[in-house]
């Protein structure tokens, strides 16, 4: 007789390290700004990527406004944001979108406004005239606030990219979201030398913009790896660098390969800084908009 079946069950997943608990929420904020986001038929990067600090920062009333629609022509690895088909509906500009986020950004009073958006690579332009209009929307109804972009690569198209920043934000933020080694897996779509060129463009016609790029740690990179990002950011004339730990959003996305100490953060940090960026924000909960208020002046005071 043989032996008994054995019924093997599947490993826990990993426990999250104390440094990455957060603490109690209140989501009262959070469900009065969402009913006013879809109020207005508006989406945030912060609800879409699933954020880990989406009620410390809806609780604080700041959000980061995700423009061109809530479907992604891309399959970024690390990304929830939906994907979708430039066939459906849902692909359709909505006309009144930048003057709904400039209505939703006044409304709640801001002094920082982050603007960003899912890849419309279906769009000539890539959304780029819809995205410049939003920004002078915003920049007109609150005329002593900062505005932040945080674009997509536009496929390279370096008037896109020149037509976001002549409508004025005061910083363009484009990430690098991970290491060259890596793009292929993580950001199969895009082109990492490319990704420096929009920085590059952006830093060299545009310098009194602040430059600034953002990218994730824990997806297998190396500590080498990483500072040789920071040192191709710094080459590409990038001002502001963040970064932040990567975590699975969905059980579709790439798993966590490393949970990256506080410590090892803070020696990102000092190389950063040691090789010239005027801000280096990095932590585990840090993402490229987060804080972004704060990063821009420790960057501008730096």
């Amino acid at each position: 007789m043989g032996d008994p079946l054995v019924q093997i069950r599947p490993l826990p997943a990993p426990r999250l390290p104390e440094w990455l608990r957060k603490g109690a929420t209140h989501h009262q904020p959070v469900t009065e700004l969402r009913r006013e986001l879809r109020a207005l038929d508006l989406h945030t990067v912060c609800e879409s990527a699933r954020c880990p600090n989406l009620h410390e920062c809806f609780g604080r009333g700041t959000a980061t406004f995700m423009i061109l629609g809530n479907l992604c022509t891309r399959g970024c690895a690390f990304c929830s944001v939906p994907k979708g088909s430039p066939e459906k509906r849902e692909f359709t500009l909505d006309p009144d979108e930048p003057r709904h986020v400039a209505e939703m950004a006044a409304r709640m009073n801001l002094r920082y406004v982050v603007i960003t958006s899912v890849n419309r690579d279906d769009l000539a332009d890539g959304g780029s005239t819809h995205f410049a209009e939003t920004v002078r929307q915003v920049r007109q109804a609150l005329p002593n606030a900062r505005v932040e972009v945080l674009t997509p690569d536009f496929c390279g198209n370096l008037e896109a990219v020149a037509r976001v920043i002549d409508a004025g934000p005061h910083v363009f933020n484009h990430n690098m979201e991970t290491v060259s080694r890596l793009y292929r897996r993580v950001r199969p779509q895009a082109n990492y030398r490319q990704s420096l060129d929009v920085l590059a463009f952006a830093h060299e016609r545009y310098p009194q913009v602040l430059t600034k790029s953002g990218l994730m740690v824990g997806l297998g990179e190396t500590v080498e790896e990483v500072e040789q990002l920071l040192r191709d950011l710094r080459s590409s004339g990038t001002d502001v660098a963040t970064l932040g730990q990567y975590l699975q959003p969905t059980r579709r996305n790439l798993a966590v390969a490393e949970y990256v100490t506080p410590a090892k953060f803070d020696a990102y940090r000092d190389f950063g800084l040691s090789i010239g960026f005027k801000m280096v924000f990095a932590g585990p909960f840090v993402r490229s908009s987060y804080m972004a208020d704060h990063v821009n002046d420790e960057a501008v005071k730096g």
